[in-house]
């Protein structure tokens, strides 16, 4: 690499840039920052601080909305999720909403929404409470069809069996809900 530098610097035969070289070599630090230099301009790095990896060419994605099939839970979960999922894409990566023809899309169903006892006591009574809930969600990426997927995504929260549900249930929502978008995001767009 340092030799495709220097290669560059000779054939252009800048007085700047000998001039700059003579400097910059002078000194270890700037020779290791001058080189990064060199790198930055001669490769394009798709970086990002989430750690989000989408290509140049993707500018859009379409967010369906989530409805709930789960017989139980509250019937705002559909907006209140989708709005999350819209939320997380529109400020961890710079792609756009679009209603059609997008580069992504995202659609799917919450599909359950269940309470289950968990920690049973001796005197055969639960301890705590268990809220599942679970989104199945299919991603499509038009540009580049092997990113695509159908997945079940399952989080769940306990609380104890002495508060009653409606005390506790807007918070478990939110924290499992933002759970599952996490989850969902990581999947669709954090290519590790």
């Amino acid at each position: 690499m340092v030799y495709i530098c220097l290669h560059l610097l000779h054939e252009r035969r800048s007085a700047l840039f000998s001039l700059l070289l003579r400097r910059t070599m002078a000194r270890p630090l700037n020779c290791i920052l001058f080189l990064i230099a060199c790198l930055g301009v001669s490769c394009k790095v798709n970086y990002s601080m989430t750690g989000a990896s989408i290509a140049p060419d993707v500018k859009t994605i379409a967010i369906r909305p989530f409805p709930k099939t789960a017989t139980l839970g509250p019937a705002s979960m559909s907006q209140t999720f989708t709005e999350k999922l819209k939320d997380k894409f529109l400020s961890q990566t710079t792609l756009a909403l679009a209603d059609r023809n997008s580069d992504l899309t995202l659609e799917g169903t919450i599909s359950n929404y269940a309470i289950t006892p968990i920690s049973i006591q001796t005197n055969e009574q639960a301890a705590q409470n268990r809220l599942t809930i679970t989104v199945t969600a299919k991603f499509t990426n038009v540009k580049d069809e092997k990113q695509n997927f159908e997945a079940s995504f399952s989080r769940y929260a306990d609380y104890p069996s002495n508060r009653n549900l409606t005390d506790v249930e807007d918070n478990l929502i939110k924290d499992i809900t933002d759970q599952i978008v996490d989850d969902i995001f990581n999947r669709a767009v954090i290519n590790w």
